[in-house]
């Protein structure tokens, strides 16, 4: 593999907090009975889709409540642990090409990704704003495909979620499982890579 495309929260970064935590109390103000463990099932994907799904009726309105809050949990996020390592690893070899492909905006992208220097590895980055569909669409990929002249065959995307695995697949590129954020198990079964740590990435580069 040399095109490498990552996807964000709960690959790069442990973000649940920073989101599930403004979210949980922005749906209990707006009289929503949701326990913090059902959001998890939305966790990935975009802020809108992740309302829908969750039956929120006035979305605009949740959405702006929810993303005035985010700020002030900024604070729970943090790199895992491997991944400057393993990125700055990839990065050196030139025969590979990096990409992230997120759910985030550019403005969020800046605001959780850049401030802890992740941005200077990659050659391209795809944000929700940039496709019409997002995951489990393959959209995000294909652009990250797109952007890095990539050859499918060459490629793999990781992510966390079964969401990922699906928008990889329909892509039909390879997909890595980031072990360290999601176990194995049957709902991942046709993961083609398990990723225990970050570094496992390094031994997948031929």
């Amino acid at each position: 593999m040399h095109n490498f495309i990552f996807d964000v929260d709960g690959t790069l970064i442990d973000s649940e907090k920073m989101y599930l935590l403004p979210l949980h109390k922005t749906l209990l103000e707006n009289g929503y009975d949701i326990q913090y463990e059902s959001l998890k099932k939305v966790f990935g994907i975009t802020a809108v889709d992740s309302l829908k799904i969750l039956g929120v009726k006035n979305v605009q309105k949740v959405l702006k409540e929810w993303f005035s809050k985010i700020q002030d949990y900024k604070k729970y996020a943090t790199v895992y642990d491997g991944i400057y390592d393993t990125l700055e690893g990839l990065h050196q070899d030139k025969n590979n090409r990096l990409a992230i492909a997120t759910s985030k905006i550019e403005s969020e992208f800046h605001r959780d990704v850049a401030r802890f220097g992740l941005d200077k590895y990659f050659n391209a980055y795809v944000f929700s704003n940039e496709i019409k569909h997002g995951k489990p669409a393959p959209d995000m990929v294909y652009k990250g495909i797109e952007k890095l002249h990539a050859d499918p065959k060459q490629t793999i995307y990781i992510g966390d979620t079964i969401y990922d695995l699906q928008a990889a697949h329909a892509a039909k590129v390879a997909f890595g499982l980031a072990g360290w954020r999601t176990k194995k198990s049957d709902e991942f079964k046709e993961a083609e890579y398990y990723l225990v740590q970050p570094s496992d990435l390094l031994d997948i580069n031929d």
